[in-house]
């Protein structure tokens, strides 16, 4: 089979096709043909070496296809089934071994590829507006990145349940794609001069100088004072990924001077724990788009053997929604 290799930690130019022995499945695995594989932010940590990881490796957690063979022990899987996921390792290449008990059956109605852009930033809107934050009807509300993958999802989830979503973008496009999602304002953090004190003074002026109630945060870095400043009394900050880089240790003494605020990092491994709360976020998400309640922007589609581009293009802030190579 084709895969994609990581050879060493670097940048995308590390990344490189290869053929591979076709994997055998365990006893508890699903032999999958990828039918499209998610290209994610963890997977450029991983290959260059933010994150510690073998070299070479098969980057890639995620994505969907359908299942070509079962090991002995798999009762609720077949040949033939539609399934999705969100950490099985591998995932850049034809096949992937896919452990049945992170499996996700891909409801009908729901295409392979739209699938695909659903597990890893699907689920993690999800939590983080049901579970780590759950946003109630009133709640004012800012989301970074709001044109990206998670943020165009949590802005639609936030506004379902009755939030005022203030979003930050780049761009015009970005801007249009925000609002599009539900977002009834929205800040160019292109155009400050000064994010640290412009973008806290823009959020309390459109709260009546209070701020929000929680300021959902996968930049990282760059927009982590700014986030903090934004807060009202006992709000929340969720620090939920660093795709700016990773915040430098703080002095806890700020959240006191901020108001009694709260900052947590929560990752989505710690809300899919076990196979029942799996299932659970994942079938909300699928049945929400098969209803036409939520909608999957896939912003970008690569061939498989592009996936160096595809990297560049996710770390060049070039993308909007979500990127997926298709094999």
């Amino acid at each position: 089979m084709r895969a994609i290799h990581a050879t060493a930690a670097g940048g995308p130019e590390v990344l490189s096709v290869v053929d591979l022995p076709d994997p055998v499945p365990g006893p508890r695995d699903l032999l999958v043909e990828v039918a499209a594989a998610g290209v994610n932010f963890i997977d450029t940590y991983q290959r260059g070496g933010v994150y510690p990881m073998p070299f070479p490796h098969v980057p890639g957690s995620e994505g969907a296809g359908r299942v070509l063979a079962t090991g002995d022990a798999v009762t609720d899987f077949s040949p033939g089934d539609a399934v999705a996921w969100a950490a099985a390792p591998g995932s850049y290449a034809d096949q992937v071994l896919v452990p049945a008990d992170v499996a996700l059956p891909v409801p009908a109605g729901l295409d392979l590829v739209t699938a695909a852009a659903l597990p890893l930033q699907g689920m993690t809107a999800h939590y983080l507006v049901t579970s780590t934050y759950p946003v109630q009807d009133g709640d004012d509300v800012l989301v970074h990145a709001a044109a990206g993958g998670v943020g165009l999802l949590l802005t639609q989830m936030a506004t379902a349940r009755g939030a005022r979503v203030i979003g930050t973008v780049s761009t015009l496009e970005k801007e249009v794609l925000a609002r599009e999602a539900g977002a009834q304002e929205v800040i160019r953090y292109t155009e400050l001069d000064d994010l640290d004190t412009e973008l806290p003074a823009q959020v309390r002026e459109l709260t009546g100088g209070r701020g929000v109630h929680v300021v959902y945060d996968g930049v990282g870095r760059t927009t982590f004072d700014a986030s903090l400043a934004s807060l009202r009394r006992r709000g929340m900050l969720v620090l939920f990924g660093g795709s700016s880089g990773q915040v430098p240790p703080v002095d806890l003494q700020r959240l006191n001077r901020a108001g009694s605020v709260y900052v947590t990092r929560p990752t989505l491994g710690h809300y899919t724990a076990d196979r029942a709360e799996l299932l659970w976020r994942a079938e909300e998400v699928f049945g929400a788009v098969v209803a036409g309640r939520l909608r999957a922007r896939v912003g970008a589609t690569f061939p498989l053997a592009e996936a160096a581009e595809a990297h560049r293009a996710l770390e060049g802030r070039a993308t909007t929604g979500k990127v997926l190579l298709l094999t």
